[in-house]
């Protein structure tokens, strides 16, 4: 009666066969998490928050103060000056950068007077250490 099946030698060369395959493919993987959430980031800034902030300012003339922030864009904000014509939501979602902590917002903006500044400080959370994804740049 013969048995069919692998043998150790056959079974070790798939596993180091693997092995060698996994070696070679997951260093190229490494850091592209990092450029995700860096891209995820540009595009909340340039397009997404963006487009909400525009929406709103067509409806109620102005963009939202510093003191009402980007959740302006989620409820209609209680402080002054009053949205008359606030239509939101705005967004979809709670506005919070890749790395969980929220966009930074200034209305009107220190490197844009006529519009705002927004930015995440990004992977490290520190501002102003070179890793900030900003709008003005």
């Amino acid at each position: 009666m013969k048995k069919s099946g692998f043998t150790l030698i056959e079974l070790m060369i798939v596993v180091i066969i693997i092995g060698a395959l996994a070696a070679m493919v997951l260093p190229r993987f490494s850091g592209r998490s990092d450029q995700a959430r860096v891209d995820v980031a540009r595009s909340d800034i340039s397009a997404n928050i963006a487009s909400g902030l525009k929406l709103y300012e067509l409806d109620n003339g102005n963009f939202p103060t510093t003191e009402q922030g980007i959740t302006a864009l989620l409820a209609k904000p209680a402080s002054p000056p009053a949205p008359l014509n606030w239509a939101g939501p705005y967004i979809e979602r709670k506005p919070l950068d890749p790395w969980g902590r929220p966009y930074q917002y200034k209305c009107p903006g220190a490197h844009n007077p006529m519009g705002y500044d927004l930015y995440s400080s990004g992977k490290d959370g520190q501002e102003g250490t070179g890793d900030d994804i900003k709008n003005w740049e």
